[in-house]
C-alpha cells in the first residue's frame, strides 16, 4: 500500500490526459507503419491472396499497394502532429484512417487485416480524445511561401502540361501532365516525356516548369531544413526547441537560478512533474540541459521569455534566487502575464517578504526563518523531527 501512495504521488496531476494523448499518438504511428509494411509486402510478395482476390480488379490492387506506402508516410507526418497536440493533425489523421482501411481492404492480401483492425480501432480512440489536441498549428511566413510555391508549381505544369500536349511526346492525361511535372522540376528527367522537336512552345514552357521547379524546391527545403538546425543549435546553448516548448501545459515554472532554486529543481526532478527553468545564466543553462531539465534563455523578469515558456498554460511558478530586488521584478511580470496562476517565493531577507507580497506573490518563505524554526523544534524533540532528517539526509 505504501509502495502503491508513493508511485501515486509521483505521477503527474495531468497524467490521465499524457497517457490518452501518448496511447492515441502510439496508435496513430503503429497504424502508419503497418500501412507503409503492409505496401511493401504487397508489392514484393508473389503470393498474398486474401478473401476478396476476385472482386476487386488487379489495377485496383496495384494502385492500393503502391499509395498504402504513401498515405503511411503521411500517418507518420499526422502523428507527429498529434504529439505536438496540434488539432490540424487530429483533422489529418481522421481522414487518413479510414483511407488506411480502404487501401488494406482493397490490397485483398492477408497481411492487409492487422491494419485493417488497428486502423478501425484508432477511429473511436481519436474521438474520445479530440479534447487532447486543440493546439493551432503556427506556420511563419516563409513556410506559407514555400508551401504555395511547392503546389502553384505543381499545378501550373500539371495544367499546362495538360493543355499543350500536343507538343508533347506521351503527355496524354491529366496524370501523364503531372507526372512530367514532377520529375521535371525535382530534376529527375527520366526523358521519356520530352517536348516533340521543333516545338519552341513545348521547350520554353519545359524550361519554366524546370526553374520555377528547381526554385520551389529549394524554397522549400530550406523552410524545412532551417527550424530544425535552429532547433539543434539551441539544444546546443541550452535552450528548449520550439516543439519542445509547444509541448509545455500544466508546468512547473521556475524563474531564476541560484543557490536557493538548486534544492528545487532536485524535488521537481524526483516528484516526476513537468517544469521549467528560465535564467540568464548560460552556464548553468548549459549544466541544466546536461541533467535534461528543460531551460529557456531569458531574462525572468521580461515578458518574451515568460511567454516562450509558456506561462499563461503554467500550474504554478516558482521564484527563488538569492537576490530579493530581482525576484521581485519577476514576480511582479509574471503576475501581470498569469493573473490567476499561484506564485511562490522565496525572500533572502525577512524585511523583503512584505514587498514580495505586493509585487504579487501569493506565498512567500523566508528560508532563514523557516530553518531557525525548524532547528528550534527538532532540539525539542517535536514532531518535525524526520523532517529535518529528511532534509540532512538529502545534503
Amino acid at each position: 500500500m505504501v509502495g502503491d501512495r508513493s508511485f501515486r504521488e509521483r505521477l503527474p496531476e495531468n497524467w490521465r490526459r499524457v497517457l490518452t494523448t501518448r496511447a492515441a499518438v502510439i496508435i496513430v504511428l503503429l497504424v502508419a507503419l503497418l500501412s507503409v509494411a503492409t505496401a511493401v509486402l504487397h508489392i514484393g510478395a508473389q503470393d498474398v491472396s486474401g478473401p476478396l482476390e476476385g472482386y476487386v480488379p488487379e489495377a485496383v490492387q496495384a494502385a492500393a499497394g503502391f499509395t498504402g506506402a504513401l498515405t503511411g508516410f503521411m500517418m507518420v507526418g499526422s502523428a507527429l502532429a498529434l504529439r505536438r497536440g496540434l488539432r490540424a493533425g487530429w483533422w489529418a489523421t481522421l481522414l487518413l484512417l479510414p483511407l488506411t482501411a480502404a487501401q488494406g481492404l482493397l490490397q485483398t492480401s492477408r497481411y492487409s487485416l492487422p491494419l485493417i483492425v488497428l486502423s478501425l480501432v484508432a477511429i473511436p480512440i481519436l474521438l474520445l480524445t479530440r479534447n487532447r489536441f486543440t493546439k493551432p498549428i503556427s506556420l511563419t511566413t516563409t513556410q506559407i511561401a514555400a508551401g504555395a510555391a511547392l503546389v502553384g508549381v505543381q499545378l501550373y505544369g500539371t495544367i499546362g502540361g495538360y493543355a499543350l500536349r500536343e507538343h508533347f511526346d506521351e503527355i496524354e492525361t491529366i496524370l501523364d501532365a503531372f507526372y512530367f511535372t514532377l520529375i521535371t522540376s525535382s530534376t529527375v528527367g527520366y526523358g521519356d516525356v520530352t517536348p516533340n522537336t521543333g516545338s519552341v512552345q513545348g521547350m520554353l514552357f519545359t524550361m519554366s516548369v524546370l526553374v520555377l521547379g528547381v526554385a520551389s524546391f529549394g524554397i522549400a527545403i530550406g523552410a524545412l531544413v532551417g527550424p530544425l538546425i535552429q532547433d539543434r543549435i539551441s539544444k546546443t546553448l541550452g535552450r528548449m526547441t520550439e516543439s519542445e516548448l509547444q509541448l509545455l501545459d500544466e508546468h512547473i515554472l521556475v524563474l531564476g537560478y541560484g543557490e536557493l532554486t538548486e534544492p528545487i529543481v532536485d524535488e521537481l526532478a524526483e516528484t516526476g512533474r513537468s517544469f521549467v527553468v528560465v535564467t540568464t545564466d548560460r552556464e548553468a543553462a548549459s549544466a541544466l540541459t546536461a541533467r535534461d531539465v528543460p531551460v529557456v534563455t531569458g531574462d525572468p523578469s521580461d515578458d518574451d521569455p515568460l511567454r516562450r515558456a509558456k506561462i499563461d498554460r503554467a500550474a504554478a511558478i516558482l521564484v527563488a534566487t538569492n537576490h530579493d530586488a530581482e525576484d521581485a521584478l519577476t514576480v511582479l511580470t509574471a503576475r501581470e502575464l498569469a493573473p490567476t496562476t499561484r506564485i511562490v517565493a522565496a525572500a533572502t531577507d525577512r524585511e523583503n517578504v512584505q514587498k514580495l507580497e505586493r509585487a504579487g506573490a501569493d506565498s512567500v518563505i523566508s528560508p532563514a526563518q523557516l530553518g531557525g524554526h525548524l532547528l528550534v523544534q527538532s532540539a525539542l524533540g517535536s514532531d518535525e523531527t524526520a523532517l529535518v532528517d529528511r532534509i540532512l539526509e538529502s545534503e
